[in-house]
């Protein structure tokens, strides 16, 4: 999953919600230097990838792509998935989708000092174009994909995935809802299973 998601699935504590969104630059052990929110977020994100990677509805989606992008099949299908969030927000909460990412950036500027600094480079980037909100339109996926695609020096080609994303619109999003709420359920249960362990 994409950001958006991860922060969603993070629930409500702020602590977890930063430990979610940095993960992936987190090797290994080096997440216990954080505080245990932190490192609940970043165990949480880990245990929601791992989920995410083996379920056959996600496999569903990437198979699509998987002719024309190849092993960033996975990677596009999350961005994909982002969007259907972002789209259908409202179905998973009751604050709305704008006022929730202006929160969450002031989260992030309220605990600069303890982002890693490629997060710390990034989020003025995130915030001026705000990347989350964004999201909810094909334009803005557009532009997400783009900016992966020159990341990889254009190697990838994700930037063309919105066609396929605009041809098989309705399986995508399908796939998505079907997903979207048993990942929440397993979530859910998750954290609870690492606040026990600490």
């Amino acid at each position: 999953m994409n950001f958006l998601a991860h922060i969603y699935l993070s629930g409500s504590n702020e602590f977890i919600t930063i430990g979610n969104f940095i993960a992936d630059g987190i090797r290994g052990k080096k997440y216990q230097k954080f505080n245990k929110e932190i490192q609940t977020g970043i165990l949480l994100h880990r245990q929601i990838d791992s989920f995410t990677d083996a379920h056959k509805t996600v496999r569903e989606s990437t198979k699509r792509l998987h002719k024309n992008y190849g092993h960033y099949s996975g990677v596009i299908v999350d961005i994909l998935y982002d969007h259907f969030l972002a789209k259908n927000w409202s179905n998973y909460s009751d604050i709305p989708l704008d006022k929730y990412v202006d929160d969450f950036y002031i989260v992030l500027q309220d605990n600069f000092e303890i982002l890693p600094s490629r997060i710390q480079k990034m989020m003025p980037y995130m915030i001026a174009d705000n990347w989350l909100l964004s999201y909810a339109s094909i334009d803005g996926i557009a532009k997400v994909l783009e900016g992966m695609n020159r990341r990889t020096k254009n190697r990838s080609k994700m930037n063309l995935a919105v066609n396929e994303l605009q041809e098989f619109y309705n399986e995508f999003e399908d796939e998505f809802t079907r997903f979207f709420e048993e990942l929440i359920s397993f979530s859910n249960e998750k954290l609870i299973e690492i606040q026990s362990k600490q």
